[in-house]
């Protein structure tokens, strides 16, 4: 639902409503946010709210450091773990400085710009991540150990799976917050899950994935747990990957998915510095379902993309190497920018590699170019790509590549 400003204010009157979270997240993804009482919410509209950017990581130093939150209405939701009576909403903002002009590490101004860039070619693109988790149990203090919260496997079901309620109370939570999960289960590691959820446009998969987190981190405290997003939570085990399900339709109707994959797979190396942020996240690469070559096929999950089994709208390409630690407005900004670099330049798909790659023997995968193979090197290749220094600005783009 798109709600303007006086509909808002009109229904925190009606409902109860005491506490406005207004939200946003650093240039890493990671959620921030500043709760004013319903009274302020009009000047919140009006004027923006203020915030001390200099204690943000990414948004400058203590010179010239305020900076101004603008909610978007169209994104309100309650928050259901939060009291009936004083209710909490939720709104994520936009951020400009004083003068109303766009903070430029404003990952989500930047995914928007993303979008309009697609508009103006006449390109619509859809995304559905899929994150993966761990749950670990806590000792008496609290505080989260690396004990995994079952043995189950990949599939298996209660009594083996004891995630099966967690999983269940994060899917009716994103239920009530109006975001519609299609699937969840147990993955193969050790209590590891895995919950997705449906296909949507650019800016609300990306603001979905962040509600995601935080409502499965939300509901795993309620249950005397610790949720575990990082892309190798046990050294010998299974990482947690975020596969991005990416759809592109043309406004005529022409068939667009093969230019953006070739654009997607030409630019990877340079913007994985983005897309897998941590140390760790390089571990994954190579083993356990996650790829190490830039490659793609049909169904094969060794590849870089893969091309699932589906027809008429769910007819999508599977993107394999992202971790959970990303931030969402960045990674789907840079897929859209590749994905259209390749229509404009009318790039071809290379030769489908339909092998395991995972056992394939080197003769084979010599063939092929792999991803970075540590933060350094992806640093690297991002700091010196014109692609990425032609869409991101330089503060993002230092932060990330230091």
């Amino acid at each position: 639902m798109k709600y303007s400003p006086d509909e808002v204010i009109q229904y925190i009157e009606e409902e109860d409503v005491k506490f406005i979270r207004l939200a946003f997240t650093d240039i890493y993804g990671k959620q921030k946010n500043i709760s004013v009482m319903q009274d302020e919410l009009e000047r919140a509209f009006r004027y923006g709210i203020a915030i001390d950017a200099s204690a943000i990581a990414g948004f400058g130093c203590d010179v010239h450091s305020d900076l101004l939150l603008r909610p978007d209405p169209s994104t309100i939701t309650v928050l259901p773990w939060r009291p009936e009576h004083g209710r909490v909403v939720r709104m994520f903002c936009s951020i400009t400085h004083l003068d109303g002009t766009p903070f430029v590490s404003d990952t989500r101004a930047i995914l928007k710009n993303a979008i309009e860039d697609a508009r103006k070619e006449g390109i619509s693109f859809a995304f559905g991540p899929e994150m993966e988790f761990y749950l670990f149990t806590c000792d008496e203090d609290g505080k989260p150990t690396k004990v995994p919260y079952d043995n189950a496997g990949y599939m298996d079901i209660a009594p083996d799976d004891k995630g099966e309620n967690v999983r269940r109370e994060v899917c009716l939570t994103l239920e009530r917050m109006g975001i519609k999960p299609e699937s969840s289960h147990h993955e193969e590691g050790p209590g590891q899950n895995e919950i997705d959820f449906r296909y949507s446009d650019p800016l609300t998969a990306a603001d979905n994935a962040i509600t995601f987190k935080a409502v499965v981190n939300t509901i795993a405290a309620r249950n005397g747990l610790k949720a575990d997003f990082s892309p190798k939570p046990l050294e010998s085990m299974p990482g947690n990957g975020m596969h991005i399900n990416i759809s592109a339709k043309e406004k005529d109707g022409r068939d667009v998915m093969p230019q953006v994959i070739s654009g997607i797979l030409e630019h990877i190396c340079e913007i994985t510095a983005f897309l897998n942020t941590t140390a760790d996240s390089y571990k994954r690469f190579g083993s356990n379902k996650a790829p190490k070559y830039v490659s793609w096929s049909s169904e094969n999950r060794s590849q870089l993309v893969r091309i699932p089994a589906a027809d008429g709208e769910y007819k999508r390409a599977e993107l394999r190497s992202p971790d959970p630690m990303c931030n969402p407005y960045l990674a789907f900004a840079l897929l859209i920018w590749a994905g259209l670099d390749g229509i404009k330049k009318g790039l071809e798909l290379p030769e489908m590699a339909d092998i395991n790659l995972f056992n394939a023997p080197e003769e084979e995968t010599k063939k092929f170019r792999t991803l970075p193979g540590d933060l350094f090197s992806a640093g690297k290749a991002a700091r010196e790509s014109d692609f990425v220094n032609a869409h991101l600005p330089r503060s993002i783009t230092e932060n990330y590549c230091k």
